[in-house]
């Protein structure tokens, strides 16, 4: 996928390209107009290299001709698939940031999961004292901090709005009637769709497109009213999914403490 980025420049490199070599034709133009006004009035010179000063480059001749040849594939309103495909590439990107922020604040609560199997398997009251003894001489190493449960709180809150957002973006970008109807907002709105604004609201329940230099937008909503886009799973579908994930299968609350930390004592 061309990035929207490149489509936006190519534009500004045909611009560029073409300005370079209108600057070295300027250049050649006065140099040869004051050819004109000194030589016959005789004892006005040059430098004598003056002229390579207004020469051509191979490598302007090339970025000229390049810059031609990529306007071929370039699109004076953007392409919506584009900002789509690289805003869910951003809100990917984020979601494993986040994923990654969870994991570490996880692991550094992780002595919880050994509290609650060892609460759970003392049956008798000697199991009982165990489990207090315990507790009390490693209570510092077991206590949990309002510190990692408010990182542990707002990465699950990030990934869970990066994992939305980017599924809502890939979502429209594969219903074609969605891009083509967000793609003639571009249009109507006489914009390129790359400079403009995306963004999905999980309260509105759409993915909308803030044309840049305007008010206006263009939206399309992904509950099932706009072109079949019926994207939302219920808490059971969520959970389910979660639990065949390697992330969960591989997690302590899965596997147990020790085959966590150790790697013995798992089930196969």
């Amino acid at each position: 996928v061309a990035s929207s980025a490149a489509q936006a420049n190519e534009l500004n490199t045909l611009l560029n390209a073409s300005q370079a070599i209108v600057n070295q034709i300027d250049s050649g133009i006065r140099l040869a107009g004051a050819a004109t006004v000194y030589a016959p009035q005789g004892g006005q010179l040059s430098s004598g290299s003056l002229s390579g000063s207004a020469h051509i480059s191979s490598d302007q001749l090339t970025a000229y001709n390049n810059a031609l040849a990529g306007m071929e594939s370039y699109q004076a309103y953007g392409s919506v698939q584009d900002l789509l495909e690289e805003q869910a590439a951003n809100e990917l990107q984020l979601m494993d940031e986040a994923v990654g922020v969870f994991t570490e604040v996880v692991v550094e609560m992780i002595a919880v999961v050994e509290v609650a199997e060892i609460a759970e398997a003392a049956e008798t009251p000697d199991d009982q004292a165990e489990v207090q003894e315990y507790v009390v001489q490693n209570q510092e190493a077991l206590t949990i901090h309002q510190e990692q449960v408010d990182t542990y709180n707002q990465s699950v809150d990030d990934i869970e709005t990066h994992a939305n957002a980017a599924g809502a973006f890939l979502g429209v970008a594969a219903n074609s009637e969605a891009v083509a109807f967000l793609q003639t907002g571009a249009e109507n709105n006489n914009v390129n769709a790359n400079n403009s604004t995306l963004s999905y609201s999980s309260s509105n329940q759409r993915v909308t497109v803030a044309w840049e230099g305007t008010k206006n937008a263009t939206a399309v909503f992904v509950n099932g009213t706009n072109f079949g886009m019926d994207f939302y799973k219920s808490t059971e579908e969520i959970y389910a999914a979660g639990a065949e994930s390697e992330l969960y299968l591989t997690g302590p609350t899965h596997q147990g403490y020790k085959c966590f930390m150790t790697g013995e004592d798992c089930e196969s």
